[in-house]
């Protein structure tokens, strides 16, 4: 057995408070994984809806967008694909950004 102090112990005490002390003043920087969030560049797929575009076909506004909603300004956007809805309507655009 490793932990032999009972409940009413100071010893027990002493790591409770331990245990807060890292809890509420870790930084949040800590728990980031942002060397990966920065490596990372693969493709994903992004879908605009069309109530933020508009119904025509706008490329460079479709583009500024996904690229907006990735979060990444130098990816290489993929043609637009239409995305509709069962009865056929159209709901957006899907692109794969690179």
């Amino acid at each position: 057995m490793f932990w032999t102090y009972p409940r009413t112990s100071w010893q027990w005490d002493v790591l409770c408070v331990l245990i807060l002390v890292f809890i509420f003043l870790t930084p949040k920087g800590w728990f980031e994984n942002s060397a990966f969030q920065r490596t990372h560049t693969g493709p994903a797929t992004v879908a605009i809806p069309v109530d933020v575009i508009g119904s025509q076909l706008d490329r460079v506004e479709i583009e500024r967008r996904a690229r907006l909603k990735a979060g990444r300004t130098e990816a290489l956007i993929s043609d637009p694909r239409p995305l509709r809805d069962a009865a056929g309507e159209l709901i957006g655009y899907e692109v794969d950004i690179r």
